[in-house]
């Protein structure tokens, strides 16, 4: 029953899916979390209905991906989660898993595909500079990535580090300032 009332209310953000130029990304963050994915239309509009009726933070991130009046109109009856903060200069790459992100802040420069990321996250600029993330790369809980910085393919940030220097590719960073303990 939720789930019929899902498709009706949610039928608006079906109707802006449809429409939109970033089909393929908001499909690849659908089913980032789930190694079955369904290229069907009706079983695609099923997911995505309740996806956003039940996933605040998957809202939040529907609505960056089609920025638009319409988006901003449906923002008022279907609001997006007011802790979960994706800047509008953020180049976002495809396939973000959220694992409960609350109280996240993305300001990045840039940010690679498959970002797996956890609550309390705050990516920051500092100085005019945004951190540049790579594909593949893990944001455990309360990290924190400020600065110019680079970080590389599949690199693991973990719980409460602070990253302000760069992270090499298929590391993973602890502490702070945060330090690499493994390669």
């Amino acid at each position: 029953m939720i789930r019929i009332i899902a498709l009706i209310l949610f039928s608006p953000h079906l109707l802006l899916f449809f429409f939109s130029k970033k089909r393929e990304i908001i499909m690849a963050d659908l089913y980032s979390r789930s190694p079955e994915k369904k290229s069907q239309l009706v079983p695609l509009l099923y997911d995505l209905a309740v996806r956003l009726f039940n996933d605040r933070y998957f809202r939040t991130l529907f609505y960056f991906r089609t920025s638009g009046v319409f988006a901003k109109f449906l923002r008022i009856f279907y609001p997006r989660e007011k802790y979960f903060i994706i800047d509008i200069n953020t180049k976002l790459g495809k396939g973000v898993q959220l694992a409960h992100p609350y109280s996240t802040i993305l300001n990045a420069e840039r940010i690679g595909d498959n970002l797996y990321i956890n609550h309390l996250v705050t990516i920051g600029g500092k100085n005019g500079k945004r951190p540049v993330i790579g594909n593949d790369v893990q944001l455990h809980a309360n990290c924190c990535i400020i600065g110019g910085v680079q970080i590389g393919d599949r690199a693991i940030i973990g719980a409460g580090a602070v990253v302000v220097k760069d992270v090499p590719s298929d590391c993973f960073a602890v502490g702070n300032p945060a330090r690499i303990i493994q390669r």
